[in-house]
């Protein structure tokens, strides 16, 4: 067990048995060989979900595990934060899958300094719980009174009640350790769920603090189906680190080498690691303001106001709203933020996936405009969608999905159910509903255009939600729309991106994105890159997706980014904290491995490659809008000149991704003909036991199919 503590461990993982209301104590020792996160939250439900053949999230028998990985709570640079979460979903489509998600802030330190790598979460709990995590303590509590509560007076009132001296969160004083010795000045961090998680909604996410939330996936869901309305975590342990001058000295190398100069930024600038600014898309509501961060982290996403709301909200919760609130407003963009960051606020406080209504409230709105949605129409509604982009709308549509009425109810398990229940399939496949793989809402980035998101994301088990790639999308269009030159022309671009993807890809031409190429063997091991690095780096090592993979960055003389440098590459900080001396391309197989253990369980639900398809309209419809003007991507022509090219207008071919397919799953190991893992490829990464599983069931792929 030291051994193991010395190298970024805690030692234990924490198994709540909700429907006993007990724990028991795993040895981490038992999986550190997943790593973290992702890979060790798989393995651990592999071992503990005693049916993987469920599809239905809310079931008693799913298993979920909140995992955090050996850089939680040290000073990795945008590592030290992050927690995943795994398990049997809510919300995808046909059925439900083992998938994942993500939540930041300062719970998965929280969790390493109280002692505990992981936790499961198993069965179903009499009534409604919370569990009071304390060091060593574990304490179940009746959750009847918090039962109703928003997440921001939920965790209020749990905070309050571990106020032990009452003083605010002054020095507390810890039980059962010698009175007048131990005390803690920290407060405990708390995930939680709101109305929507206690209704089960697909829609439903997790929240911890104000502004972090675990949403994609329907892991909300699934602790309401559990009775568990929130899980307190407080610590006063550290993390062991196996080098810690190396740690320090790792980092404040990537400081002199991609960090900000705060008095002269680069606003311009391209790559993740460096990146300037929150990232809030409503804009700003005064001068007095700061940035927040999660735990260990080098750039401050968040921002906090002092007009006390829109605290630590960013991204896409600040933007759904926005455009239809400054057309409401007629153009007043103070008016239109003070809407757009209230309203943010308040999907976190009822527990909301925003992402949810990215697509789908332009849908409602072509359905009202259509006739087909209204009071008394065939859609019923009480809402107004005349009055949208109005405070008093947004407030009523968010409640709508929170507590599960008006339309809220009748897609309270996905808009594509409820398109098909309502016999509206065809907007769905004319991409009207523009939902591409799984059940899943387009991120913003349209598969036809940006193609390996894309392929990741079905031949995965979500939208991939990884900007790893993206970073060249968003660096390309800005400059197009800022009318700036761009920083680093396509030739140079597409070149200091395929050198970070060796050994699986040796030419720039997987860059390539015009014509046929996209269907490239090239592509398909760069798609396959893209999913070991985010199975192992980032969903297992736990880095953060807006700072990694930097992949080319303007702060280096020479825009070469971060990642895989041999000084400041993510390796060096596993290394440091581990002592385990892997290189960037051992990691790579890691994440291979833990993809191989989820395409079994996937197998196991039924999956099968001809389910493995985007929607028709993706076939069959070229992009027609976008939230882009363009999509501008490095293209190649017939003399070999690299360029950006706007791709925004077209479609996949059905004919070619199918053999797409064919080669890629032969290339991971997986039988061609149904996509699932054969005997010979799970022995080779020790898991004969789950080739017996497999074969158990009549799911073992065929050796050379």
């Amino acid at each position: 067990m030291d051994a193991i503590r010395t190298r970024g461990y805690a030692g234990k993982i924490l198994h709540l048995r909700l429907d006993r209301l007990d724990h028991e104590v795993i040895p981490t020792e038992c999986y550190v060989e997943w790593g973290g996160g992702n890979g060790m939250g798989t393995a651990l439900f592999w071992d503990y979900c005693p049916d993987k053949t469920l599809t239905d999230g809310r079931d008693p028998r799913n298993v979920i595990v909140i995992a955090t990985s050996p850089l939680s709570g040290t000073s990795a640079p945008s590592a030290g934060g992050r927690c995943e979460l795994v398990g049997i979903g809510c919300g995808h489509y046909p059925i439900g899958w083992f998938t994942r998600s993500n939540i930041g802030g300062r719970l998965s330190s929280h969790m390493k300094y109280a002692g505990w790598d992981a936790v499961v979460i198993s069965g179903k709990a009499p009534h409604p719980v919370w569990v009071e995590v304390e060091n060593d303590r574990v304490i179940y509590h009746d959750a009847r009174p918090l039962w109703g509560e928003k997440a921001r007076k939920t965790q209020l009132r749990i905070l309050a009640q571990l106020d032990r001296d009452g003083n605010g969160w002054g020095w507390q004083p810890l039980p059962g350790k010698r009175e007048g010795i131990s005390y803690t000045t920290q407060k405990p961090a708390v995930i939680c769920i709101g109305p929507a998680g206690e209704r089960q909604s697909v829609h439903a996410a997790l929240v911890h603090d104000a502004g972090n939330t675990s949403a994609q996936g329907g892991f909300a869901a699934v602790f309401g189906a559990k009775n568990l309305k929130a899980i307190s975590f407080l610590g006063t342990g550290s993390v062991k680190v196996r080098d810690p001058m190396a740690l320090v000295e790792a980092r404040f190398r990537a400081k002199e080498r991609y960090g900000i100069d705060v008095d002269n930024p680069d606003l311009y600038h391209w790559g993740w690691l460096g990146r300037p600014g929150a990232v809030n898309f409503a804009g700003g509501l005064t001068e007095n303001s700061r940035l927040q961060s999660c735990a260990g982290c080098i750039m401050g996403c968040r921002t906090r106001f002092d007009v006390g709301y829109g605290n630590e909200t960013k991204c896409q919760a600040t933007q759904w709203y926005a455009f239809f609130a400054l057309d409401y407003y007629k153009g007043d963009r103070e008016k239109m933020a003070e809407v757009a960051l209230k309203l943010a606020d308040y999907c976190n406080d009822v527990g909301i996936n925003t992402y949810t209504f990215a697509t789908s409230i332009h849908w409602l709105e072509r359905l009202w405009h259509k006739g087909l949605l209204g009071k008394g129409k065939k859609i019923h509604t009480d809402l107004d969608f005349d009055e949208l982009g109005s405070e008093r709308f947004g407030f009523a549509f968010v409640d709508a999905f929170a507590y599960r009425k008006d339309i809220g109810e009748i897609f309270a398990d996905g808009f594509v159910r409820g398109a098909i229940r309502l016999g509206l399939e065809e907007e769905w496949k004319q991409g009207y509903l523009d939902y591409p793989y799984w059940g899943i809402q387009e991120h913003g980035y349209d598969s036809r255009a940006e193609v390996e998101w894309g392929y990741v994301s079905i031949l995965t088990d979500r939208d991939i939600n990884s900007h790893d790639f993206n970073a060249m999308f968003w660096a390309v269009n800005l400059a197009m729309m800022q009318g700036v030159p761009y920083r680093i022309e396509a030739g140079e671009i597409v070149r200091l991106i395929a050198d970070k993807l060796k050994p699986y890809v040796d030419t720039p031409d997987a860059l390539d994105y015009s014509g046929d190429n996209i269907y490239s063997d090239a592509v398909m091991q760069l798609v396959r890159w893209y999913i070991h690095y985010n199975r192992f780096w980032k969903n297992t090592a736990q880095f953060c997706d807006l700072r990694w993979a930097d992949l080319f960055d303007t702060n280096d003389p020479g825009n070469v980014g971060a990642t895989a440098d041999k000084e400041v590459g993510e390796q060096v900080y596993w290394n440091t904290v581990t002592g385990e001396g892997i290189d960037f391309v051992e990691g790579l197989r890691r994440g291979q491995r833990i993809y191989l253990l989820q395409n079994a369980i996937w197998a196991l639900q039924g999956r099968h490659r001809d389910m493995v398809h985007f929607a028709d309209y993706i076939y069959e419809k070229p992009a027609e809008h976008s939230d882009f003007p363009f999509f501008m991507w490095p293209t190649k022509d017939e003399t070999g000149t690299w360029r950006y090219t706007d791709l925004l207008h077209r479609k996949l071919d059905r004919e070619k991704f199918e053999d797409f397919k064919t080669r890629f799953y032969a290339a991971e190991g997986l039988d061609p003909s149904t996509g699932w893992p054969t005997r010979a490829t799970l022995e080779a990464q020790r898991l004969g036991h789950v080739a017996d599983e497999l074969a158990k069931h009549g799911k073992l792929g065929k050796e050379g199919a």
